[in-house]
């Protein structure tokens, strides 16, 4: 790379930075419960990893409703970059496909909000450089379905409300989707349990007791995971036996595999032609592999097993760093 570059993917629930060099982390911050602290946070981040040249930042989290409008959001993101960046420069990407200034992405928050997907799909594209493909990025809160051709993202939609509209934004992820929105009948509707919880009791996810982005607040354990999900059956984790709460977890994961592959059926339909190549992403890329099952025709690319796992669930700022280093590059 002919510049040492750090990616940075603010989000609402996550903050993932990635550098040219490889290196990737990710911070879970919930960002809706305390936007003045964002700036430690980003601080601290930043201070894990190599020294930069350039700051390339791109966001989710001006949706979260801590903001009245997204344009307040975005506002309020682009400050805490600037009270930590220091004297690096920063490039700001938007979903028309640009690095801008700072000041230009401020004069324009619309194009500015929520156009992280974009710079992975084109990174991603020169994993499929000819015919129909499709991206599908599996993360905690939300599952991303780029339409590609010939190496290009040409997505229908490029707003979360357009994106949601034609099914390239499915509102669904690995840790924070309630498990009462995917199971409606049976269950309370309460926020007793997410699908953390699943995939815990599934075994898809390994324990972390230090982990406590739960719904109850309490480890992100088995036993924790079987207590969450009794409440959703009215009973606890006493009362209620082990094979009912796996078998709303099984429910549950089957319920939100089809809502995705529904999906990505309705990207894969507009495509010119079946795809040839499926890329995988995301700290949900296990769930994504069960998603294609089934795509006989189409080459399974995996990130993980490409960049390494922590890169493939920081995809979108490793492919951001990547692009802003090439383009750095071309400007001399």
């Amino acid at each position: 790379m002919p510049r040492s570059v750090l990616g940075l993917d603010i989000g609402g629930a996550n903050l993932k930075a990635a550098h040219t060099d490889g290196g990737a982390r990710l911070l879970p911050f919930e960002l809706w419960k305390a936007p003045a602290r964002l700036p430690a946070a980003l601080r601290a981040l930043l201070e894990q990893m190599p020294a930069l040249d350039l700051l390339a930042v791109t966001m989710t989290g001006e949706l979260c409703d801590c903001f009245e409008t997204k344009r307040q959001g975005v506002e309020a993101i682009l400050d805490a970059v600037t009270a930590v960046a220091g004297q690096a420069p920063v490039r700001v990407w938007r979903t028309d496909g640009r690095l801008v200034g700072i000041e230009e992405a401020r004069r324009t928050p619309l194009l500015t909000a929520a156009a992280n997907w974009l710079a992975l799909a084109i990174y991603a594209g020169r994993f499929a450089p000819e015919g129909p493909a499709l991206l599908l990025d599996l993360g905690s809160t939300t599952t991303d379905i780029v339409p590609l051709l010939d190496g290009r993202p040409v997505p229908r939609g490029r707003t979360d409300a357009e994106r949601l509209r034609c099914g390239e934004l499915v509102y669904t992820g690995i840790r924070r989707t309630p498990v009462c929105a995917l199971v409606g009948d049976g269950v309370a509707a309460e926020l007793f349990a997410t699908t953390l919880d699943v995939y815990l009791a599934l075994e898809y996810l390994p324990e972390d007791p230090l982990d406590r982005g739960t719904a109850d607040g309490r480890p992100a354990t088995r036993a924790g995971a079987h207590a969450r999900l009794a409440r959703m059956l009215g009973g606890d984790g006493e009362t209620c036996p082990l094979e009912e709460t796996r078998d709303l977890a099984r429910r549950a994961a089957q319920e939100q595999i089809a809502r995705i592959r529904a999906g990505l059926k309705r990207v894969a339909d507009a495509l010119p032609g079946p795809p040839r190549t499926v890329i995988v992403s995301g700290s949900g890329e296990l769930v994504a592999r069960e998603v294609v099952q089934g795509w006989q025709a189409a080459t399974l690319v995996s990130l993980a097993e490409k960049l390494g796992p922590a890169v493939s669930q920081a995809a979108c700022a490793y492919a951001l760093a990547v692009l802003a280093a090439e383009q750095a590059g071309e400007e001399g």
